[in-house]
């Protein structure tokens, strides 16, 4: 029998069902002809149960904290065998730089293809399926005869699977906790610092009584730990997917164009530009002016920012220091952002800084370009001890403000998209900086110059975002003139104004599916 009503049939007898009694179970309305052409599919929420917000949870945001620690600190800790692969493979500073910049760039440009494999497979199997990317990607390294096959394995196969380790590491937690995220978010964070300060010390232990191919091979065999703490990650919500998988529009499209062979080029190609929307940020970044200051002013701040990491150890060698007190100023970095990072959260989140996270952001950018000019002071070990303290603390800072930022600025349910579109951007100039620092170094043999560079591109950067936005708050203040009794709007975010009394529109995603803090 073929059923002839309209989807706005359809939605009027979902509306009288739903004032007649409690709603139709998810299993029921599944089967309905109305679900499938006219009805709004069910949102996450009515699918999935409600996080735990403890329980496994812990366990999971353990594995979390490990992976973080193994995956985006591991980069810097690349600086301990600089020297070492330069007499290796006759490399200069700029061919040898290309080596962790390559790692970081694809570490975080692989977010699109990431987030495809979350959706298909499940963020379990993509860290597992990260955690052995990145293990033989470091053991292989140590085999390697080239600076150009290091490239490959340590930079490209390395990279990518650090990408697909941590991303899903962080979006699960989302799913875990609701009530604490904020927490559960803010121990996630120390990760990094715990890998900042425990893997140069470990590098050069390793370094030390096994050489460079050794602590390779060791560490590709340390990375697979992350194939262990993806297995823990099991999903909240048992059972199969396939079913209780909401289908969006890409595969909307593909199912409808695909079903005759004439159709089926044309359906792949709107699938995939429909995915690519899907993923990605274009639409956003060409109309909304702050989303547009913000991903340029963050894009350029990296072209400074991970540089001095990866030359701290070669210019305190190169003045004379031992390379195991040169590794501790890493450690002590570290350290420093395991205590400072809670602490920074706390105090983005006092009154007086509401609405004005983006200038906190921009003040302790400006702070961190401006310690790299310590470096030119001297090489002592005190003088680099006193840029660790002042550069730990601003990055603790720009960790903790670098996403919260972004949230204010975007809808949540675009803020995947709108983070996808930044970390490709940012990829760019993480793969350029530390060869242009090797090129720099190179041509003035001086390290100190780098850190003048680095100084120059964060100081501009925080300049930029920082009177951009009041500039753009100043001009909206003049176009805007709203009446006395209306609700003041925050004019760091984006979303629709609610008066006071009035009714909130529910969303079609829920705020449980998307990051909300590294």
């Amino acid at each position: 029998m073929v059923d002839r009503r309209t989807p706005e049939m359809c939605e009027k007898e979902a509306e009288s069902r739903a004032s007649e009694g409690p709603p139709w179970p998810a299993r029921f309305r599944s089967t309905s002809s109305c679900s499938s052409e006219g009805a709004r599919a069910p949102s996450p929420a009515d699918k999935q149960p409600a996080a735990p917000d403890g329980g496994w949870g812990w366990v999971v945001l353990l594995a979390t904290i490990l992976v973080l620690a193994l995956t985006l600190a591991f980069p810097s800790c690349i600086g301990i065998f600089y020297t070492d692969l330069q007499s290796q493979f006759h490399a200069n500073n700029s061919e040898t730089s290309w080596v962790p910049s390559i790692m970081t760039a694809v570490l975080h440009a692989g977010g699109p293809l990431c987030s495809v494999l979350v959706e298909h497979y499940g963020c379990r199997v993509t860290v597992m399926l990260g955690g052995l990317l990145s293990g033989i990607g470091m053991a292989t390294s140590s085999f390697t005869q080239s600076i150009g096959q290091l490239y490959i394995t340590a930079g490209v196969i390395t990279g990518l699977g650090f990408c697909l380790s941590f991303q899903p590491a962080i979006a699960i937690l989302g799913h875990y906790f609701v009530r604490r995220r904020a927490f559960a978010n803010s121990l996630a964070s120390t990760g990094t610092a715990i890998g900042l300060s425990t893997l140069p010390l470990f590098a050069h232990f390793l370094l030390t009584h096994m050489g460079w191919r050794g602590s390779f091979l060791i560490l590709g065999a340390v990375l697979l730990n992350c194939c262990v703490c993806g297995a823990v990650m099991r999903p909240v919500h048992q059972g199969s997917k396939k079913p209780n998988r909401t289908r969006g529009q890409p595969d909307k499209i593909e199912n409808e164009l695909s079903s005759t062979g004439h159709h089926r080029a044309s359906g792949k190609l709107a699938a995939f530009l429909a995915a690519l929307q899907k993923h990605m940020a274009f639409d956003l970044f060409c109309s909304n002016k702050r989303y547009q200051i913000y991903s340029i002013g963050v894009t350029w701040m990296m072209l400074g920012f991970v540089v001095p990491l990866l030359y701290l150890v070669p210019y305190a060698t190169s003045h004379g220091m031992e390379q195991n007190r040169a590794a501790l100023l890493l450690s002590i970095l570290g350290l420093i952002n395991i205590f400072m990072r809670p602490l920074a959260g706390i105090i983005s989140e006092l009154h007086c800084f509401s609405g004005k996270h983006i200038y906190l952001f921009s003040g302790a950018v400006l702070v961190n370009g401006l310690s790299n000019c310590i470096c030119g002071i001297g090489a002592s070990f005190s003088v680099l001890l006193a840029f660790v303290g002042v550069y730990a603390l601003s990055m603790s800072f720009i960790g903790s403000l670098l996403f919260q930022v972004l949230m204010e600025i975007v809808e949540m349910p675009r803020f995947p998209s709108a983070l996808g579109l930044i970390t490709i951007m940012e990829s760019v100039t993480l793969l350029i900086g530390p060869p242009l620092g090797g090129l720099l170094v190179d041509s003035t043999q001086e390290y100190k110059y780098v850190f003048y560079a680095c100084c120059c591109a964060m100081v501009s950067s925080a300049l930029f975002m920082g009177v951009a936005f009041y500039l753009l708050e100043r001009d909206e203040r003049k176009t805007m003139d709203p009446p006395k009794h209306a609700a003041p709007l925050s004019l760091d975010c984006q979303y629709t104004g609610i008066t006071p009394g009035s009714r909130a529109v529910q969303r079609s995603g829920s705020e449980t599916e998307y990051i909300t803090s590294v």
